[in-house]
Parts: structure tokens; C-alpha cells; sequence
């Protein structure tokens, strides 16, 4: 099992079967252990998104959670 693998949620089957049959995900819940966490909208960037994160973070790893 890959590390990238490992940081996924599984569902239950059940969820799973509701998964595929609905084209609307249901939420999920994630319980998340950092330093520091802050609240931004994505803003537009070309064809892309973009979030503009403090200088202090550089070179630290983040997780990118959607929330609507």
C-alpha cells in the first residue's frame, strides 16, 4: 500500500454501493492533527485556483480540504 493510499478515507461497502449509484457524493468527515489552520475562498488564477498562504509556511506540507 502506497503512503498517498494510506491518507485516503475508506467507506463501507454500503457507502460504496450509494457511492456509485448517486452522482451526489455525500460528505465526508475528516479529522485532521496540524499546527495551525486557517479559513480562505479560492480565488481565480487563469484556468486554475489559487489560495495565497503566509510566507512562514514555504516549505511546509498542508492538506487542501473542500468544504462546499
Amino acid at each position: 500500500m502506497s503512503d498517498a493510499s494510506k491518507n485516503l478515507p475508506s467507506a463501507a461497502p454500503a457507502a460504496q454501493e450509494a457511492m456509485a449509484a448517486s452522482p451526489v457524493q455525500p460528505k465526508a468527515k475528516f479529522e485532521v492533527y496540524g499546527e495551525e489552520m486557517i479559513e480562505k475562498q479560492v480565488k481565480q488564477s487563469g484556468n486554475s485556483g489559487r489560495v495565497y498562504l503566509p510566507p512562514e509556511w514555504v516549505g511546509k506540507s498542508v492538506k487542501i480540504i473542500r468544504i462546499d
